[in-house]
């Protein structure tokens, strides 16, 4: 299921997946995490996610470092759809 997920200081959009951990392990899997930018002027971008660090297109976080989890809208999930291909 594509969301877009709010952390304290990024918006990500990715595929996210709830996964069964020990206490204090991460629980949450996002595939293929982008990191959208916006502009002033309502525009925006996306970029993957810790790109100048990792190659790896599946990232582990701790559900309580997520403020909150929406649908995206239509033109978002077009958008990354297409950079995921």
């Amino acid at each position: 299921m594509i969301k877009v997920i709010l952390l304290n200081d990024e918006v990500l959009i990715g595929k996210i997946e709830e996964v069964t951990s020990e206490l204090g392990e991460p629980d949450c899997k996002i595939v293929k995490p982008f990191r959208i930018k916006e502009y002033a002027d309502s525009r925006h971008t996306m970029e993957p996610w810790l790109s100048n660090y990792t190659d790896q297109d599946l990232v582990m976080l701790h559900s309580d470092k997520i403020l909150t989890i929406v649908e995206p809208k239509q033109t978002l999930i077009d958008q990354y759809e297409s950079l995921i291909k």
